[in-house]
């Protein structure tokens, strides 16, 4: 009788309930019906403490944590509740109804404190799965193994997909334990869209996606690393494509050593002379592509110029003497190597990837590029 009703006021009551496939509503029955005869169980020998709450959500698979969740577990057993208070004078001898409402009370409370760990131990099992499922597909990145799997499983973790997606790389705090690991995950899905985190050792690697400015967001995160070298991947127009990046910087990574006064963080395209000396094909053939190349299609003897400014000590006026044209001529000059490859010729810095373009490009060319 009590089943029944239960299952009435379910219906009638719950919205959700009445939107659950047929094989989920069966276990919800199951399971209210397991505490109603539970506690009429219980009841019978009040003076023992409440025995088979514990069972009574065994009736259910645990996957039924997924379709309904905590407080819809605890809406279930206010409603019993409620049905067996209702129907108390007629399971009450007379004058103990008082006392059956009382059991109710104290038996309700346990099964809730049941549910909840029920729920605590699916949340568990849950995260541990989710952390092992995150580490293979951040190895997967790093790797270059992605294949058609690789969004399912992603989409699995709650990665929208939303926009582009880049990788940053650095060493990671000499003591990332269970807690700090946790809060570095929260601190990086509030950073971005979507986020994936993996701890390699003392290594961070860190994929962050969406629709806002990646680069930024990258940046936020910068006090979650260890010291040292901090590199940002280039930004890739998603997921499938987050390889690149990922190799990106960590070539960037393992050739920032040679760059002392990098900034922190560094674009990982910032070092491409730096990954080139650490045998980096990718940053070799940038660096043609986007620097050699676009000067020696260039009109206006501007790869000439630069190879004599470059071959004389960054000097305007040795170049022009070497050229026959005046000093204004070599300046501009140089302008439009800067226009041609954003590379300026007149910073430092700049220069000298743009010295290592050069070198490259002859080498590639042979006699005939020289």
């Amino acid at each position: 009788m009590l089943a029944a009703a239960a299952l009435r006021r379910l219906d009638e009551d719950l919205p959700w309930y009445r939107a659950l496939p047929a094989e989920d509503r069966s276990y919800v029955g199951l399971v209210a019906q397991s505490g109603i005869t539970a506690f009429v169980t219980w009841y019978a020998n009040p003076a023992s403490p409440p025995h088979g709450v514990s069972e009574i959500f065994a009736a259910a698979p645990s996957e039924l944590t997924r379709s309904i969740s905590l407080q819809h577990t605890l809406q279930l057993v206010r409603i019993v509740v409620e049905v067996v208070e209702a129907y108390s004078d007629r399971l009450a001898i007379p004058g103990g109804e008082r006392d059956l409402r009382e059991a109710v009370l104290r038996y309700s409370r346990e099964v809730a404190f049941s549910a909840a760990e029920v729920y605590a131990r699916a949340a568990e099992v849950r995260g541990a799965w989710d952390a092992r499922l995150e580490a293979l597909i951040v190895d997967a990145l790093i790797r270059g193994d992605g294949d058609d799997s690789l969004r399912s499983r992603v989409s699995a973790l709650g990665w929208s997909g939303h926009g582009s997606t880049l990788v940053m790389v650095g060493t990671a705090t000499s003591a990332l334990d269970d807690l700090r690991t946790a809060e570095l995950r929260r601190a990086t899905r509030r950073a971005a869209g979507d986020a994936l985190v993996g701890i390699h050792g003392d290594r961070l690697v860190l994929v962050l996606g969406g629709a806002g400015d990646l680069q930024a967001a990258a940046a936020s995160l910068l006090p979650r690393f260890g010291p040292g070298p901090v590199v940002i991947g280039p930004t890739v127009p998603s997921l499938d494509d987050a390889a690149r990046s990922a190799q990106a910087a960590l070539a960037g990574l393992a050739a920032a050593p040679a760059w002392p006064q990098a900034p922190r963080p560094v674009l990982a395209d910032d070092l491409l002379p730096e990954r080139v000396l650490t045998g980096d094909t990718t940053a070799r053939r940038t660096l043609v592509v986007q620097a050699y190349r676009p000067l020696l299609e260039s009109t206006g003897a501007i790869l000439e110029t630069l190879s004599a400014y470059l071959g004389t000590g960054r000097s305007l006026e040795a170049a022009s003497r070497s050229l026959y044209v005046h000093p204004n001529t070599v300046r501009y000059r140089l302008r439009k190597v800067a226009e041609i490859t954003g590379w300026d010729p007149l910073d430092a810095r700049e220069s000298f990837v743009l010295q290592v373009a050069l070198a490259l490009g002859q080498l590639s060319s042979g006699p005939a590029g020289r």
